[in-house]
């Protein structure tokens, strides 16, 4: 590979056959010319508005050619792209967008920006209106710095607000030059897109492959949480190597798989992996490791179908320049077979926090080993044993960072938000790790008043400014703070969680019509809970975004209809749910009278808002 950068790397794939496919999604295709000509007409566009070097642009879109090139446009453009999840709370994207000082915010098509997001510019991503349309097509003149920021990624952080992390296009090229390398990327891959815009395994997702002319495909929402949809989709776009998020990847590889497919590497991280692939498996699972700060990915490692000396599958070996080491406390490293902080440094290390320079300085240490003058070293604050062959084997964490789902969660910044709720003195959030629902969030409170908290009122405090996989599913009111001698939480000493919902649950209104009693025994089998009322929160009884995806699955398998998973958030009630359900059979039936449709659907009323549904969707 030249030492060009990912834009020129682009323009080559776009050059040598711009009609080959760069990204495949909901049933349309993006070829590598349109990408190519729509990111130059955007990047000139930027340029013309005052983006340079190190200027974070924001991007708020879903999985999408939009985010692709809005993201491309931005580097070609000398600034460095901000993705912005469009399912997090507006305080929360308001909070990254005002942090980063990013003066655009680029918006997909089909996410307008809702609530409040601050004085930046917003500018919509139309292709076919001004100013974009008649932007010039021609690539900006100049290259940027390898040292310049290529885009910026917010994490969860311990004094309670999230931090961006800034990285380089030096480090990002290292991930792709070694991905590339590793793996045998070519023009005949076709690669899967499943991370959510805000977490950084997209980059890494994209990068490698549209620089090696291959192709994404992206599939839906419903489908890339649901395992057993997941392994069919996989097959069907003959997708030959992937990401997954860990539990994912768990699930995926129970499965059964024909002998022969396209898939030839799954690759997996994020969380802890807990199972070896059966030998059977026709695809190798690779393991990987690295925090946001190491540039998506520090070590990785082929998982064996035999465990060998590990009881867990192993985090892998440093990849292609990174430098790593594992250090006791007072930073002198341990000998093999020794536990230890696994430091990382090297090409991939990032620049550091944006305009955190004391949390850069705290986290980002000189080398004390024998590297060159001047390089530094992340300490990741990660557990790992390293064994004599060189893999690393995950431990733990020192601190009280966690992962769920995959997703990087301070603990600390969850208890700060709650904190500011007027009815809390204090509080202090664990994870536990559940049999049925995984690993989820429980929340010790002690009120400023006397009496019980309403852990509903709570999880609505924390869901305007914290995003879904940071909602603790449990409430618990203590009395006092249980301390240890030397002034912390004595977590030992706190209640056992018992997985009640997040108040007590009392008398609701029971499942009345054939649909409403259908789902509220799926959503008691999901949640292993004996009966579960009408008007009962999904979440609120331990429900996440997996278990929603296989909620939605076994509704569209029974009724065959096609409901988004945004169905389960935007109305989290058996009742809301059975709604959806009613209107969507209602709408293929609609031209039949009321009377008609009730005796279709074996049902003894209609809800009043599946016909509300069914009348907005005939008005438009």
């Amino acid at each position: 590979m030249t030492a060009l950068g990912i834009p020129e790397l682009v323009t080559e794939r776009a050059e040598s056959d711009g009609e080959a496919v760069a990204v495949y999604w909901g049933g349309q295709v993006l070829r590598y010319r349109e990408l190519e000509q729509r990111a130059n007409k955007l990047a000139n566009y930027l340029r013309e508005s005052g983006v340079s070097r190190d200027t974070p642009v924001g991007i708020l879109s879903e999985r999408s050619p939009d985010l692709i090139i809005a993201a491309l446009a931005v580097m070609r453009a000398g600034g460095a792209y901000l993705p912005l999840d469009p399912s997090y709370p507006s305080e929360r994207l308001k909070f990254m967008i005002e942090d980063s000082r990013a003066p655009l915010l680029l918006c997909g098509g089909s996410v307008p920006p809702g609530g409040d997001l601050g004085s930046c510019r917003v500018v919509r991503l139309d292709w076919e209106s001004d100013p974009l349309a008649t932007a010039s097509g021609q690539p900006p003149l100049g290259r940027g710095d390898p040292d310049d920021l290529a885009y910026v990624i917010y994490t969860s952080g311990s004094t309670g607000a999230p931090k961006g992390v800034g990285v380089t296009h030096r480090s990002l090229l290292n991930l792709v030059r070694w991905h590339r390398r590793a793996f045998a990327v070519g023009e005949r891959d076709r690669a899967s897109q499943l991370a959510s815009p805000g977490f950084d395994a997209a980059v890494w997702e994209i990068w490698p492959y549209l620089t090696a002319g291959a192709s994404l495909s992206i599939p839906d929402d419903l489908t890339r949480l649901d395992p057993a949809r997941l392994r069919d989709w996989l097959i069907a776009q003959r997708v030959t190597i992937g990401f997954v998020p860990t539990p994912v990847a768990e699930a995926l590889i129970g499965l059964p798989w024909p002998a022969e497919g396209p898939l030839r590497t799954l690759l997996t991280g994020g969380d802890v992996l807990h199972i070896f692939p059966p030998a059977s498996l026709p695809f190798s699972v690779i393991n990987n490791y690295g925090p946001t700060e190491a540039t998506v990915v520090a070590t990785s490692g082929v998982v064996p179908t035999d465990g060998g000396a590990f009881a867990l599958p192993a985090i892998g070996h440093a990849i292609d320049g990174v430098e790593v080491h594992v250090v006791d406390e007072r930073l002198q490293q341990v000998a093999n077979g020794g536990t230890g902080e696994l430091l990382v440094g090297g090409i991939g290390l990032a620049r550091g926090y944006l305009y955190r320079d004391d949390l850069t300085e705290e986290r980002f240490i000189s080398n004390p080993f024998n590297g060159p003058s001047g390089t530094r070293l992340y300490r990741t604050g990660d557990l790992v044993r390293v064994h004599a062959g060189g893999e690393f084997e995950f431990l733990g964490r020192v601190d009280e960072q966690v992962k769920i789902r995959g997703q990087r969660v301070e603990l600390g910044e969850i208890a700060a938000a709650l904190d500011r709720h007027h009815s809390v003195s204090s509080s202090v959030v664990v994870a536990i790790d559940d049999s049925v629902l995984g690993r989820r969030l429980v929340a010790y409170i002690v009120g400023a008043h006397r009496g019980a908290i309403a852990g509903e009122m709570l999880r609505e405090h924390l869901a305007r400014t914290l995003p879904a996989h940071m909602l603790p599913g449990e409430f618990i009111c203590i009395p006092e703070m249980p301390m240890t001698a030397n002034g912390k939480v004595d977590r030992a000493a706190l209640p056992q969680a018992t997985r009640s919902p997040l108040a007590v649950r009392k008398g609701g209104r029971r499942p009345t019509s054939p649909v409403e009693q259908v789902l509220a025994q799926m959503v008691a089998d999901l949640l292993e809970l004996e009966t579960v009322d009408t008007d009962e929160n999904f979440f609120n009884l331990g429900g996440h975004s997996l278990l929603g995806a296989q909620l939605i699955a076994r509704v569209s398998e029974l009724y065959r209809v096609e409901l988004p998973l945004r169905t389960v958030f935007d109305g989290p009630t058996v009742g809301e749910i059975a709604a959806a359900v009613e209107a969507s059979l209602l709408a293929e039936v609609s031209a039949l009278s009321e009377d008609e449709a009730i005796r279709l659907l074996g049902v003894e009323r209609i809800a009043p808002q599946s016909l509300d549904a069914v009348s907005a969707q005939a008005s438009h």
